[in-house]
């Protein structure tokens, strides 16, 4: 069939009912109450002790090595943000999804593209449904913007700005500051300069949405270099060896997930199991509602929240590049019905244009190459998602 789109589960739940069957997982594939799984303890590391040079710091290094070959994930604290500022990130999700739906639907995702407001595309009569809608933008780089899909409310999520790089005031910020010593182009410096009403808005006013959803790109696209490097150093190979797989053209993509509360959590998922077809994602997590759980060793774990900390794991294209050294984790959403959940993830991609594979130094007889060398992993990815297959096994060798 051709693709179509769902109606927001924001509507299904205005317009009452029995939950439709599309969103009814077979018996085995959903889920239990999200407490009847044992949590997971997701290693922490920190990330300004991870960026000294000190005894300390190569003891993260090793603890980031172990994270990302076993679980794929861990708990970024000491990252630079503080507490005020992430709620602040997160509040702006909170206040789209709290507007009608008709105000909403102006930034409504089309056929054929990701980006905008909406949930799940129909590929097919024979599939189930996630549990959610979501708000889908690119925030870097610049070409790739699509400002339609840019909200105008919450008040100044968006106005008229032109975008610019910015060299990043290294007395002021923390993030900036915390990483100085380890990033390059193309990631370094990203900020967006607003103009409102012709007039320049100084970086130094109280945040606006847009101003604090730009900041948080910046302070992630920062800490997504360091990370990549850092991730080359615990395998002892050249540290710009991921990075140069990714090429000019690289892109950042932030969705918003807003979980309803769902009259059968027994029945369904917020998001079915999946492997992320990014290099490296950053999940800030709700505060206060679990939801989050991985799939390790043949069974499913809850994902504790930390507050304020910043859950990173790496994707199917780190897998890639390490050469199967590194883990893209399976995880899911599970529903609840009495609470509504919020989070925010940001993506990275390589340039599709580049061709991405095992690291030459990570190959040899005792490990031989796991994986082709391809371009634009991504499309190879969605063409399998959405039919519940396993995106990296089409690449295997």
């Amino acid at each position: 069939m051709a693709e179509s789109l769902s109606k927001p589960v924001q509507e299904l739940i205005v317009s009452g009912g029995e939950l439709p069957e599309k969103y009814i997982h077979k018996k085995g594939e959903h889920a239990a109450t999200d407490v009847s799984y044992p949590p997971i303890e997701v290693p922490v590391i920190d990330l300004s002790l991870l960026a000294s040079q000190s005894a300390a710091g190569e003891e993260e290094l090793g603890k980031l090595r172990s994270a990302l070959g076993s679980c794929g994930c861990f708990q970024a604290i000491n990252h630079g943000m503080t507490a005020s500022f992430l709620d602040q990130v997160h509040e702006i999700g909170k206040q789209f999804f709290a507007l009608p739906i008709d105000e909403k639907q102006k930034y409504a995702r089309t056929i054929g593209d990701m980006e905008g407001y909406g949930t799940d595309s129909v590929l097919s009569e024979h599939q189930t449904l996630d549990w959610t809608d979501r708000l889908y933008i690119t925030v870097y780089p610049e070409d790739k913007i699509k400002l339609r899909f840019w909200p105008e409310n919450p008040e100044n999520f968006r106005s008229t700005f032109h975008i610019s790089l910015y060299k990043a005031k290294m007395n002021d910020d923390k993030s900036a500051k915390l990483f100085a010593s380890h990033f390059s182009a193309p990631f370094s410096f990203l900020f967006f300069q607003v103009s409102l009403g012709g007039d320049l808005v100084d970086d130094e006013l109280s945040y606006k949405a847009w101003e604090i959803l730009n900041e948080y790109t910046r302070n992630l696209s920062l800490m997504n270099e360091f990370l990549l490097k850092s991730m080359a150093k615990s395998l002892n190979i050249e540290e710009d060896c991921f990075l140069k797989q990714y090429g000019e053209g690289a892109t950042m993509i932030a969705r918003f997930n807003f979980y309803p509360p769902c009259p059968r959590p027994d029945l369904t998922l917020g998001v079915k199991p999946h492997a992320d077809g990014s290099t490296i994602t950053f999940l800030l997590q709700d505060k206060e509602v679990e939801g989050l759980q991985i799939f390790l060793d043949g069974q499913w774990f809850r994902v504790p929240i930390v507050p304020h900390a910043i859950l990173i794991n790496v994707g199917d294209q780190a897998e890639i590049m390490s050469n199967g050294m590194f883990k893209s984790p399976v995880h899911r959403v599970v529903t609840n019905s009495e609470r509504e959940r919020l989070t925010l993830a940001v993506f990275c991609l390589p340039d599709a244009k580049m061709e991405i594979g095992p690291v030459e130094e990570l190959v040899d007889e005792k490990r031989p190459r796991l994986y082709k060398t391809m371009k634009d992993y991504v499309a190879i990815y969605f063409e399998n998602y959405q039919l519940n297959k396993r995106p990296i096994d089409a690449v295997k060798i």
